[in-house]
């Protein structure tokens, strides 16, 4: 027999969980999950138990998109496990509907749309390094020790100086001057 549960969420307990519940309990819901917890977090007990408990057949309801998922990316994965698993989902607010073609369609659209976003970021990254390059920037933290430092740490090795005194003289860690007498190039 399948059900219909519902799922909503506010970030702070200075915020009114009324006009979700209302317009869950207008939907038909079985049964409600409610969380106080902001949706960047990974780990929210509610909805994990609300997703185990999902069965084929099942619909999860939802007031807005944006109380599922921290991000489209995880609202579109989300959505796709419940699909995988024979469990239609429904927003209300977006009126989304996986049950029905239209709302599928509707829903492939925002994930083409997240494909299309994570591209062109990673695209402008690429970009972005090989400007860099091209200017002579290599990526990554600038080096600690320069060719100046390193003929110092070489002279203070021959005087005998010891190790934590060096890093301590040239205001680096004593882990990076370690690191760079253990380079080939020392």
């Amino acid at each position: 027999m399948s059900a219909v549960y519902g799922y909503l969420r506010v970030s702070g307990t200075d915020q009114v969980l009324d006009l979700q519940r209302d317009a869950l309990a207008k939907a038909g819901c079985d049964r409600v999950w409610e969380e106080v917890a902001s949706g960047a977090k990974n780990d929210r007990p509610e909805l994990i138990d609300l997703l185990d408990h999902l069965r084929p057949g099942d619909t999860l309801i939802v007031w807005r998109l944006d109380r599922l998922g921290r991000s489209l990316t995880h609202l579109i994965e989300t959505v796709e496990d419940l699909q995988s698993r024979g469990v239609s989902f429904k927003s209300l607010t977006e009126t989304i509907d996986t049950s029905s073609p239209g709302g599928m369609l509707v829903f492939q659209i925002f994930g083409a749309l997240a494909q299309f976003e994570r591209a062109l970021i990673q695209e402008r990254t690429v970009a972005g390094l090989a400007a860099a390059r091209a200017r002579g920037r290599i990526g990554g933290q600038p080096k600690r020790i320069d060719a100046a430092k390193a003929r110092q740490i070489q002279r203070m090795i021959e005087d005998g100086t010891p190790k934590s005194e060096i890093a301590a003289v040239l205001g680096i860690g004593r882990a990076t001057l370690y690191r760079h007498l253990a380079a080939p190039s020392s």
